[in-house]
């Protein structure tokens, strides 16, 4: 057999759709789950894109890591569609009920009430994950939501086993999964964590999927689901109403950019904080030739950098359909300048004041990302804040519910759980949507693009530096998972570090020139990533080696 003409070639290259790997891989999904990760390539094998894929991910997330995500939570959904180039965020981002007020969780002395937006259904804003997927299979996937969320059913309905890590979450929030029958009945064996590779089955939840399965949007805003969930949030004394579901609706944002030595960043705009802060922290590193500082100083000035970034979010950002915010300025090189020039290199900068927070750490949240073979990309990072979120479970739904109002500004100036302060931007209203630091990413280089994210709360921006930093010495996937960390978020004034982040002699000069050092007992973050390498189409992906995840190319 003849090969054809090499003219034939080129127009056999100039055929193929923009994007698609030379290698033909199916794609790549890398996500906190290994059930997850295999239900998202038995959707892309089904002829499923990488939204279809994204659907099917995430609500086997819901079931699988109910710790983390959930139908009755919340995220942010980064897209790249290939064929034109499209770029947009899903804001699935949950909302404040249409009866709550800035006030909510105060006493009559104006003092924040411990506990009151962490724990049980006045804690939860109004879910915003099962309109996303909706909206994500209505607009950008090519199967029905019957065929995507059939995975997320069969489980829902089988069970799966409990692992350690589900042990773990569920322990850490046992007292609270205790409070409500309906959360013992579906987490707990006994009024107890359920032993190693005992089956969790949540019939009420697969009931519930089927709904949306067959109705889309509506199956949860409106009709048996919504009136469900209202009656069983307000018997339990929270405010939600009806309205507060049936007006929710996904908004599409533009994606916030930045550059960073030639690299384009694309991430997540406000209502997450993520994509400024990250921007804000990579123009101001811009200003530095890190390579040519001895480790202590480079990660002086990587500390100080993230102190002057979190501070900004602090004062500006909030929801950006409540709050006028100067989005332009925060990620403007030149105002990257204004901020280095009081940074030194012998002398850490002190924040103003330090509150008293509670310096309580989440491995809360998840994140998936996503390459097909046509190059269509996801990258997303869902939530329902807190592990176990309110740990409600509204009866006859099998929906867990969210705390996410937390990440309001109870009271301007006092810090939320994750010890985050917030101003007058972040207060409570109706209707509006909390201040997230999830961070879904891109990063195009001249080699190929990257998807990545992670779970963390509010070290979430400060890993996806690390993680960036990584690959832009040269690092693949496995290098900017693994990467140690540590993390300054302004107050606080402290630099958390998990093991091996610095040793002994990083800490003893860094605390010589002034930083105050939390060390902490464990690894934190779960980045999930992935790299499409353009110059010969080849994939690869890593999970983080923190936790229990799967990333897998076919």
């Amino acid at each position: 057999m003849r090969h054809p003409r090499p003219f034939l070639w080129l127009l056999l290259l100039l055929w193929l759709p923009p994007g698609l790997p030379a290698a033909q891989e199916r794609g790549a999904i890398a996500s906190a789950h290994p059930l997850a990760t295999e239900a998202g390539h038995a959707i892309l094998a089904q002829g499923g894109n990488a939204f279809d894929a994204a659907v099917t991910v995430a609500a086997v997330l819901a079931v699988v890591e109910p710790y983390s995500s959930g139908m009755g939570g919340g995220g942010f959904w980064l897209l790249h569609r290939a064929r034109d180039g499209f770029e947009v965020m899903l804001d699935g981002r949950e909302r404040a009920p249409l009866a709550a007020h800035r006030d909510l969780y105060l006493d009559s002395k104006g003092e924040v009430v411990p506990g009151l937006s962490v724990n049980g259904p006045l804690a939860a804003g109004i879910p915003g994950q099962p309109a996303a997927l909706a909206h994500l299979a209505a607009r950008y996937g090519r199967l029905p939501l019957a065929r995507t969320l059939a995975p997320a059913i069969r489980l829902a309905r089988e069970g799966f086993p409990v692992d350690g890590h589900y042990r773990r979450m569920a322990e850490w929030r046992l007292e609270q999964l205790r409070q409500w029958p309906a959360s013992k009945q579906q987490f707990l064996i006994d009024d107890a964590v359920p032993p190693l590779d005992a089956v969790v089955r949540q019939p009420q939840l697969a009931e519930t999927l089927r709904r949306m399965a067959e109705q889309g949007h509506d199956g949860f805003y409106r009709g048996p689901v919504a009136e469900r969930l209202v009656a069983g949030v307000r018997a339990a004394g929270g405010i939600w109403q009806l309205p507060d579901l049936a007006e929710y609706r996904v908004v599409e944002r533009e994606p916030v950019r930045g550059e960073y030595r030639g690299m384009k960043i694309t991430s997540a705009a406000p209502p997450s904080s993520g994509g400024i802060v990250l921007i804000s922290m990579l123009n101001q590193l811009a200003r530095f030739d890190l390579d040519k500082y001895p480790s202590v100083q480079r990660k002086h000035l990587v500390v100080e950098v993230m102190r002057r970034a979190y501070r900004d979010r602090a004062e500006y950002l909030g929801d950006p359909d409540f709050v006028d915010m100067p989005v332009a300025r925060l990620i403007d090189p030149d105002y990257a300048a204004g901020l280095t020039r009081d940074i030194q290199l012998d002398a850490a900068t002190p924040s103003r004041y330090q509150p008293a927070g509670t310096g309580l750490e989440g491995q809360d949240t998840t994140h998936y990302s996503i390459i097909d073979a046509e190059g269509n990309r996801v990258s997303a990072t869902l939530s329902v804040n807190y592990p176990f979120g309110s740990c409600f479970v509204v009866p006859g739904t099998g929906i867990l519910l969210n705390d996410e109002m937390d990440d309001f500004s109870a009271r301007p100036g006092a810090p939320n759980v994750y010890g985050l302060v917030g101003g007058e931007a972040n207060a409570i209203e109706p209707g509006k949507r909390m201040l997230s630091s999830m961070t879904p990413t891109f990063v195009e280089t001249d080699q190929g693009v990257a998807v990545l994210g992670t779970p963390g709360g509010s070290r979430i921006i400060s890993m996806l530096l690390h993680g960036i930093l990584a690959l832009a010495e040269g690092g693949g996937p496995e290098a900017w998972v693994s990467r140690p960390r540590y993390h300054h978020q302004y107050l606080p004034d402290v630099i958390q570090f998990e093991p091996g982040a610095l040793d002994t002699d990083e800490q003893r000069q860094l605390m010589e020139l002034g930083h105050k050092l939390k060390p902490l007992d464990s690894g934190y973050g779960n980045m999930q990533a992935l790299f499409w390498n353009r110059q010969d189409g080849h994939l690869s992906g890593a999970s983080d080696p923190r936790g229990i995840g799967k990333a897998v190319v076919e």
